[in-house]
């Protein structure tokens, strides 16, 4: 019997059936991974959408510049979703089935990361760092998410408790009615509650709107010594000018979704004074290794104008690359979710994450931080 062309065939087969392994994984090649983004690019979240991008490319730049994860480059492809749950679906069914991603990041918004899971779930597709602190996205345990930031839960309790120590108790809620509003809003109640509290009044605003004129008059009927705010920053602007020119002088607090650089432009001379609750790192004064890193990162792509948004998506693309590199030369989205999952207490110089098998959360991290005189903030 001739064996020759047996073995030979036989090596073949082999050699195919491992190139054909090697690139099934979608978005993954020799020399690139494709990574997507769905995030506002236009309309009155925008900002929030740029900035995000903004990190996520600083970090990403740098990477590619020393050889990449494995000799593979990082190639960002973002999709507008224009802060509308429908655009939002499309965009993640586009990046994944169109533009043929390996994993996502960096989305901004709770009512359209809701509205992509569906998709994310079928693809069985990593999203690291998604740009909201909404429980629906944390309970029930989805391990497709990989959150970096603090929930509102820790935002809005970190803001009440400042307010009961101070000793201010008539609180008014002004949130925004979605999915992100609503989560904010039951934030507040849970702490409020635990303090025996109560709001003094309860307004909302339709999402991507500023027509703030009837909750406004509702809040001022109520007169509350602060108000709370669950919403983008046109909107909450919008409520601060136009209180500011009624002469009420009652405290704003905004969770940090609001985007404070976006919020701090919008408002201008009337933004001193409004504090906002924050789950990153001080972006403005490098007192940490992470800070310092980042404020290097960014200067090299070009940006001298820092803010938490874009830490927040140069965060969300260190543990991401993070987990890239855990998961080794044989790259595939089980392997990074598998790897992702064994950064336990990971100190990035500041900023510490901590995954597990059932545990997504990342971070518990709060802080809160003022606008002062010229938008610049202080803690």
């Amino acid at each position: 019997m001739n064996f020759k062309p047996w073995f030979l065939c036989s090596a073949m087969l082999l050699a195919f059936s491992a190139h054909v392994a090697h690139a099934a994984e979608v978005g993954v090649t020799d020399a690139e991974i494709r990574v997507g983004q769905f995030a506002a690019q236009t309309g009155p979240a925008a900002e929030l959408g740029k900035r995000m991008e903004l990190g996520i490319l600083a970090h990403f730049n740098s990477v590619n510049a020393t050889g990449g994860i494995s000799g593979r480059m990082l190639k960002l492809i973002s999709r507008d979703d224009g802060y509308e749950p429908e655009k939002a679906a499309a965009a993640v069914k586009a990046l994944i089935e169109e533009d043929k991603v390996f994993a996502l990041i960096g989305s901004v918004g709770t009512p359209t990361t809701l509205a992509a899971v569906p998709a994310i779930n079928a693809a069985g597709i990593p999203l690291i760092g998604p740009f909201t602190g909404a429980q629906a996205l944390r309970e029930p345990f989805n391990r497709n998410l990989f959150h970096v930031r603090a929930s509102y839960f820790d935002e809005t309790e970190r803001i009440v408790q400042h307010l009961s120590t101070v000793g201010i108790t008539k609180i008014a809620i002004f949130y925004q009615n979605d999915s992100y509003g609503k989560a904010g809003l039951e934030g507040v109640m849970r702490a409020l509650t635990k303090r025996n509290l109560k709001p003094t009044a309860s307004v909302t605003v339709e999402r991507n709107s500023v027509d703030v004129a009837a909750p406004l008059a509702e809040i001022l009927k109520a007169a509350p010594e602060a108000v709370i705010q669950i919403s983008a920053y046109k909107s909450c602007a919008a409520l601060i000018k136009q209180a500011r020119t009624k002469a009420y002088g009652g405290q704003f607090f905004n969770v940090s979704f609001v985007g404070s650089k976006a919020l701090a432009e919008e408002l201008g001379d009337a933004g001193a004074g409004v504090t906002i609750s924050q789950v990153m790192p001080f972006p403005y004064t490098p007192s940490s290794a992470i800070v310092r890193e980042y404020q290097q990162r960014m200067t090299e792509a070009g940006h001298k104008d820092f803010d938490f948004s874009s830490m927040e998506g140069f965060l969300a693309a260190r543990v991401f690359t993070e987990g890239l590199r855990r998961a080794g030369k044989n790259l595939t989205r089980e392997s990074l979710m598998t790897a992702l999952e064994s950064i336990r207490d990971h100190n990035m110089g500041g900023f510490t994450v901590n995954y597990g098998p059932k545990n997504h959360e990342g971070s518990r991290f709060t802080d809160l931080t003022i606008i002062g005189r010229g938008g610049k903030f202080m803690r």
